[in-house]
């Protein structure tokens, strides 16, 4: 199936076309428990990136060799083996952040985004578009977290990256869940208005899986 891909549209679908959080409506559960701050946010996309571009090419070098009987438990363990990996890169380098989302590293190995595109891309084809695909894809992640956590941060903390821009009180109801699910709502919306608007769109339409 690799044969006349054009790799640009495919790195642009996961930005645009099938963004992962905005037009998928794939991992919100954990999109939203890690936005509440710019940098954890960020350090949280670069994590899915990472995983997320691996799976696709340890799935497509490994595609001919993977029985189908056991190829989502096989897709598991390769996404978990990464997941370790930078799990502990993650431990040993950035602590203070560690110690914050941890836990929602470890999920990485459920995110329905990872699974799904190594069922229905990797799998089925070679190396280099399963790499521009799992990188798209990752990149779509990573810009979604960085966005909801610029919007939720300055709202809801008055600052960006730690550093206090705004005087005066903030919308702490922007840093809770609440708040974040509300910020997540508005940019879907704002975003599908624009590819309505300006591109010919049909906006977005997800299945909500976590």
């Amino acid at each position: 199936m690799s044969e006349n891909i054009n790799y640009w549209t495919l790195f642009k679908n996961g930005i645009f076309g099938e963004n992962p959080v905005f037009r998928l409506a794939l991992s919100l559960c954990p999109a939203v428990a890690v936005t509440s701050g710019v940098k954890n946010g960020f350090l949280m996309g670069v994590a899915v990136l990472f995983v997320m571009t691996m799976t696709n090419v340890t799935v497509s070098l490994l595609r001919n060799f993977i029985s189908p009987k056991v190829r989502i438990p096989s897709y598991v363990f390769i996404t978990a083996t990464w997941v370790t990996v930078i799990d502990q890169v993650m431990a040993a380098y950035q602590r203070a952040v560690y110690k914050e989302m941890g836990l929602y590293i470890m999920l990485i190995v459920a995110f329905a985004i990872i699974l799904s595109r190594a069922e229905m891309f990797a799998s089925k084809n070679k190396l280099l578009p399963s790499f521009i695909d799992g990188v798209g894809m990752g990149m779509g992640f990573l810009l979604a977290l960085v966005l909801l956590g610029v919007f939720r941060e300055f709202l809801g903390k008055g600052s960006l990256w730690g550093f206090h821009i705004l005087p005066g009180k903030p919308l702490l109801i922007m840093i809770m869940p609440t708040g974040g699910f509300f910020a997540m709502g508005l940019m879907m919306g704002w975003l599908n208005w624009i590819d309505r608007k300006f591109f010919g769109g049909t906006g977005g339409g997800g299945g909500g899986h976590h």
